[in-house]
């Protein structure tokens, strides 16, 4: 159903695509009638965020869950009580073939990259520095390097750029050899 103006004249077409004859009304014959829509839109906080009565203008973090016409805001720790969606933490590593210095990968990630921070060998068994607070480059051997970080977008946009750059240094060693 829908209004269309011919010739200056409003006309609402009915058209049920059966096989009777398609009903046209003209506007003098179209009853009036009006629709509200009320936009506010209610979200009820539950579990750990409802334990706190919020004053007005207080900001809540969480998430949002529509399920069944509700609102609700939850904190990320209640999200495998309300569904089936569980949250963990995916610690990642890699090990690499690396037969440079380990001194020289670190002054061309330092190069390249604004932090990169020597860590204590308390921290780590062996020479290790960290790219950004979010990936751990460790000497392994003389013939090997491995990465650590805790995967998220931003360490594995860090990772990836510090393996390529790995392998650029590999390619350039192996170059003037």
């Amino acid at each position: 159903m829908f209004m269309a103006d011919i010739a200056g004249v409003r006309v609402l077409y009915t058209g049920d695509y059966s096989r009777e004859e398609d009903c046209h009304l003209c506007a003098a014959e179209i009853p009036q009638f009006s629709l509200y829509f009320n936009s506010e839109k209610m979200a009820k906080t539950i579990r750990r965020l409802a334990e706190k009565t919020l004053e007005v203008g207080e900001s809540v973090s969480g998430f949002l869950v529509k399920k069944a016409f509700t609102c609700q805001i939850m904190a990320l720790d209640d999200l495998h009580v309300f569904s089936q969606l569980s949250t963990e933490n995916i610690s990642q590593r890699i090990t690499i073939a690396y037969n440079g210095a380990f001194g020289v990968l670190k002054h061309r990630l330092k190069q390249i990259f604004e932090s990169v921070e020597s860590l204590p060998d308390e921290e780590s068994e062996g020479p290790a520095f960290r790219v950004h607070e979010w990936l751990t480059v460790k000497y392994e051997s003389e013939k090997h390097i491995s990465l650590h970080w805790r995967s998220d977008p931003i360490s594995d946009m860090v990772s990836d750029s510090v393996i390529i750059s790995i392998l650029l240094i590999l390619i350039l060693i192996t170059s003037y050899c």
